[in-house]
């Protein structure tokens, strides 16, 4: 069992049943860097009885915080039948977008009949290309620049900001975050340059923001444009069997697909990658063995596309031309983008196993073999796949294309999920509510709203769209911008957080980015034709993303001022258990008052003085007979055992008040209807063992001596039992003999607990403090909550910067968590409204 300890800590934190789930606005949040402490190894302080008895309480000499450990999201290894479990998981999720590639790359980068030099040097293009772009880039470089396990250009951005002081956080989420700054003098020069650079200049921090927001924003819209675009392309080609089908069939067709498709998303990752998976593992081989097939048949001769030269021809030869035809070539590996950003739902080694072991070679086959076919009936090149299926599977590979393109936009669906997110850890976007879909794979993730507005969005594109020819107009050119911004956020990581030599990274950045720069500059050529729009809705989100950005760093700055320990609040009279209390000078003086009954406020950070108190008492000058500051501290885990979950400590600057922090994890439920009565329940244990001399512990756990005696009892029950049942398996009188002995065992450790009560009844300060709890239970409960306003500052406060802070308020408004929403009777519940300026 690990060291049990107790916290003596002020603050104030979320309200929130999960860390996934958005958490009420109740209160203050605060600049991280003001919030840190200095900590030296042996700067440890005990909450033993002794110890408050040598220290004078009105002080408020606090203990360490303990509970603060390191409870953030860790990235999960997996090996062994999981990892080859997840890798076929991710074929499902990831490969459906760029596997689906091959019904239209030849098609839309020729224009006419090919000549044989033409259809040799574009397939060498294709082939080199998903070599370079997706293999050597991302599946062995871009995939290790993980944060903790998740990817995507965002991800990138929140490593930088582990490693670099170039952003501040909410303490909400600054809890989660494992700060790994490097120092100084272990960092070569030129490094060290760069990262200082990076920390003192005002526009390289907001570059480096906008460039991670942007890029999500990027992805979203292309999350909206890739489920119409491959559920279009898949009703339309039905058109091979049925070419007088029309228009608004197609249209009605799709829409109640995507409905379906999207509806199916509660399920989770797991069970929808499951799904897909052998629906798009088939549409791979059917590619790979009709690639096979036709190179047999037709002209193998194609393989000498496999040499760089003609790829290298290709641009030597045709130029201009070359370069515009790049816009229909980077149709080959659109989605790649998603395989980074929903690294986070499956693993590196689960996605380099699945791409090198299936999608790769498949995919090559398929182009290949395509170009063996048209070599041969170069008129072929309008359709490419279907005209190349071998004689008598035309039915079957319809209906496997028709479903590996209903599901290739699940690839951007989970990658959207994945960086919404992201962008709410670093407060980049209003809390919704993110619904952890799996228990053994930790970043598989739900969102609910976005899922619906994704349905909207898909919805009305393919309404006004129609056709994926339109469409594809409109596609690529997000897919460029994410990929240049990946190579250049993935470089300043290999620098700032791997300490690569420039000399190493700029050779490959300047190769990258110069392949990046091609592709993107022959997909802008499509902003009038219809890239335009996702473009627009890509600038919109991060218009949004950087307004609330900017309207939370004025609230932290606005609620800075009331950062303090409860002493600066209220003082004590004497030193005595019931010493009386006045308000600190700054809020008038005047003496609190008492009233009957248990008061529960609800904190917002763990740490410092709740706000929601500072606020009810200054405005009441009452505070309740006893008190507890109840804050909820979320772990990125499926549960928290229970000896762990529970920290409780002692306020000593307010008599009979308490600080309980529940550490859960993301399916755990804390706010049930009898919290008071937990909430009471574990004070009134902490005082009971602080009395006995076992202060040090967490608030439900036992001390350690009653810990082994509780551990020989239970296992001299299970080992009696498992002896009898080696004997005679299912026997009656064995069964009632177990029983008993269970619960011989429970009344044993209920025994225990009721001595180490009157062991605590006999010390007089322990039992005036238990009796006072316990009359303030009995009295009446309140659930004591806040509820902040902003309100802008009429002066000082120009006109742009008005309204962005009144647009910034306006989504606030209507974004934050209802009260009325919490499991608990509402005839027990306080709001406490209060208005800050900004």
């Amino acid at each position: 069992m690990a060291a049990p300890t107790i916290t003596i800590a002020a603050g104030n934190d979320d309200l929130a049943i999960k860390p996934a789930a958005p958490p009420p606005d109740l209160g203050g949040v605060y600049r991280t860097r003001s919030l840190t402490r200095v900590r030296t190894p042996g700067s440890r302080r005990t909450a033993s009885r002794a110890s408050h008895e040598r220290r004078s309480d009105h002080l408020d000499v606090e203990d360490e915080d303990d509970w603060l450990r390191d409870d953030g999201r860790k990235k999960q290894v997996f090996r062994g039948t999981t990892l080859l479990w997840l890798a076929y998981q991710s074929i499902g999720a990831i490969y459906g977008d760029i596997g689906t590639s091959p019904l239209y790359v030849f098609s839309s980068t020729f224009t006419d009949q090919p000549t044989y030099d033409d259809l040799l040097q574009v397939l060498s293009v294709v082939l080199w290309s998903l070599t370079i772009m997706v293999t050597l880039k991302y599946v062995l470089i871009i995939l290790r620049a993980d944060n903790q396990g998740e990817g995507g250009t965002f991800s990138c951005y929140s490593l930088l900001t582990r490693y670099a002081n170039i952003t501040d956080r909410d303490p909400r989420e600054a809890r989660l975050i494992k700060m790994e700054r490097h120092e100084t003098g272990d960092m070569r020069p030129s490094n060290r340059t760069l990262r200082s650079s990076m920390e003192r200049s005002k526009f390289m921090r907001g570059l480096l923001k906008t460039i991670g927001v942007l890029a999500v924003s990027m992805v979203i819209a292309d999350g909206v444009l890739t489920p119409a675009q491959s559920v279009l392309g898949a009703v339309q080609g039905l058109s091979v069997v049925s070419p007088d089908i029309s228009s608004s069939t197609i249209v009605g067709a799709s829409c109640a697909i995507l409905v379906v498709l999207f509806c199916l998303q509660p399920l989770g990752t797991t069970k929808l990658a499951t799904l897909f998976a052998p629906i798009v593992i088939l549409w791979l081989g059917f590619n790979a063995g009709f690639g096979i097939y036709n190179l047999v048949m037709y002209d193998h001769s194609v393989l000498k596309a496999f040499s760089p030269y003609f790829a290298i021809h290709f641009f030597v030869e045709k130029k201009t031309a070359a370069w515009k035809m790049l816009g229909g070539i980077l149709l080959a590996f659109t989605g790649v983008e998603a395989l980074f950003a929903d690294l986070g739902a499956f693993s590196m080694r689960a996605i380099q196993i699945s791409w090198l072991s299936w999608c790769y070679p498949c995919l090559l086959l398929a182009y290949v073999g395509q170009a063996a076919f048209i070599s041969v009936h170069p008129e072929a090149y309008t359709n490419p796949f279907y005209n190349a299926v071998p004689p008598g599977m035309l039915y079957p590979s319809l209906i496997v294309a028709v479903l590996a393109a209903i599901v290739a936009s699940q690839a951007m669906i989970t990658a959207v999920f994945q960086l919404i997110s992201q962008l709410m850890k670093l407060s980049y976007c209003p809390q919704v509510k993110v619904v952890h879909t799996s228990t053994k794979f930790h970043g598989q993730l739900y969102v609910p709203f976005v899922n619906w507005i994704l349905l909207c969005g898909t919805i009305l594109v393919t309404c006004v769209y129609s056709n994926t020819t339109r469409l594809g107009n409109a596609y690529g050119v997000c897919v460029m911008f994410v990929t240049f911004f990946d190579t250049c956020m993935v470089t300043l990581a290999s620098l700032i957080v791997w300490r690569l030599s420039p000399l190493l990274v700029f050779l490959p950045w300047l190769f990258f980015a110069t392949v990046d720069g091609l592709y993107l500059s022959s997909a802008l050529t499509k902003v009038p034709d219809g890239a335009w729009f996702t473009i627009t809705i890509a600038g919109i989100l991060t218009c949004i993303f950087l307004l609330w950005r900017f309207g939370k760093e004025n609230q932290w700055h606005a609620e800075a001022e009331d950062r303090f320990r409860p002493a600066q609040l209220v003082h004590r009279t004497d030193d005595s258990p019931d010493s009386g209390l006045v308000l600190a000078p700054r809020w008038g003086g005047g003496t609190v008052s008492r009233i009957r009954g248990f008061g529960i406020f609800f904190d917002k950070t763990g740490t410092l003085t709740p706000m929601v108190f500072t606020q009810f008492v200054s405005k009441f000058g009452t505070v309740p007979d006893a008190m507890v500051f109840f804050h909820l501290h979320p772990v990125e885990a499926p549960s928290v055992p229970s000896s762990e979950r529970y920290a409780v400590s002692r306020i000593g600057a307010v008599p009979g008040c308490y600080r309980l922090v529940v550490r859960h994890g993301f399916m755990d439920e804390v706010i049930t209807p009898d919290l008071a009565a937990l909430i009471y329940e574990q004070v009134r244990n902490y005082v009971i063992r602080d009395a006995t001399g076992h202060g040090h512990g967490h608030g439900n756990e036992p001390p350690k001596e009653v810990v082994e005696e509780e551990h020989e009892d239970s296992s001299a029950a299970t080992s009696t039992a498992a002896a009898r049942d080696r004997d005679s398996r299912t026997t009656d009188t064995d069964d009632s003999h177990h029983q008993e002995e269970v619960r011989t065992a429970h009344e044993s450790a209920e025994e225990k607990k009721k001595k180490r009560e009157v062991l605590a009844l006999a010390d007089e300060t322990a039992r005036a403090e238990l009796g006072r709890l316990d009359r303030a239970f009995a009295s009446k409960v309140m659930y004591i909550v806040g509820k902040e306003q902003m309100h802008i500052r009429p002066a000082a406060t120009s006109l742009p910067r008005r309204v962005l802070l009144t647009t910034f308020l306006w989504i606030r408004d209507n974004t934050r968590a209802k009260i009325a929403n919490l499991r608990l009777a509402m005839d027990r519940i306080v709001e406490v409204g209060f208005v800050k300026e900004i």
